[in-house]
């Protein structure tokens, strides 16, 4: 088993693995309990406020949970980086049953949808979330949250529940979207190659800030908060980048 332990967590390990001692589950879940809260955080930044971060947070222990009992010793991999998946697809799996997008922003997302179609027709371009938003007697940001929230839920919605065992994932926007090379025709792969290349270009159009925060966000994987500390903003403005951005890339991401 790849875990690099302390003596102490290997006793732990070796109680839990030869017993399934409780205590042992219980002070193991509190050592990697900052796997759980890591990905609370990046999952929530995605989110709308209405979402609690303690429902994310019971996902995610369950998950934690989950990969305490199905981790295979034999295997040459870290048990944080096999709890990682687990973790993660355990809150996306509790996000897809809750109806936890407000019928509200589904809504408002509908008309941010046909007003952009019909702004794209008229000017012969994408329009910009501050015209959207004059159209709609909104402000530029709400549109933007609303247009993340809803391309995450329907991210959500065409995901495939993670099967038993480990399964690769990719780590991004859709967070547990499962990439099995076996199952993807060649077409597919091409289709997957056009997108990836679209995206880069996408991403190469945005101003520096916007570039900074999404390489940081999902390269770098650093949290809203220890990117405005990197770039001297609070985290609010950061989180307002980020949206922006979305919002940008957001006819590339939807294909994704």
């Amino acid at each position: 088993m790849n875990t690099d332990n302390s003596p102490l967590e290997k006793e732990l390990w070796d109680k839990w693995l030869s017993d399934q001692d409780s205590d042992s589950a219980n002070e193991l879940i509190k050592n990697y309990l900052y796997l759980v809260n890591f990905h609370v955080e990046r999952i929530a930044s995605h989110l709308p406020k209405n979402v609690s971060k303690d429902d994310l947070k019971s996902f995610g222990l369950l998950g934690l949970y989950d990969a305490l009992k199905k981790f295979e010793t034999s295997r040459d991999l870290k048990f944080d980086t096999y709890a990682s998946f687990r973790i993660r697809g355990a809150i996306i799996d509790g996000l897809r049953k809750e109806d936890w997008l407000p019928r509200s922003i589904r809504e408002k997302t509908k008309k941010i949808e046909q007003v952009s179609q019909y702004l794209e027709q008229k000017y012969q371009r994408k329009p910009s979330s501050s015209e959207i938003a004059k159209e709609l007697n909104m402000t530029a940001l709400e549109v933007e949250t609303n247009t993340m929230d809803s391309l995450f839920a329907n991210v959500l919605s065409i995901e495939e529940k993670p099967k038993d065992g480990f399964n690769d994932h990719k780590e991004g926007i859709g967070y547990s979207i499962t990439d099995n090379d076996t199952s993807v025709s060649p077409d597919g792969h091409l289709l997957t190659k056009e997108i990836k290349k679209e995206l880069v270009t996408s991403i190469k159009s945005l101003n520096e800030n916007e570039q900074m925060v999404i390489s940081l966000f999902y390269n770098e994987e650093l949290t809203l908060t220890e990117i405005g500390q990197v770039l001297e903003l609070t985290t609010s403005r950061i989180s307002q980048i980020h949206k922006k951005a979305i919002f940008k890339l957001r006819n590339t991401l939807a294909k994704m």
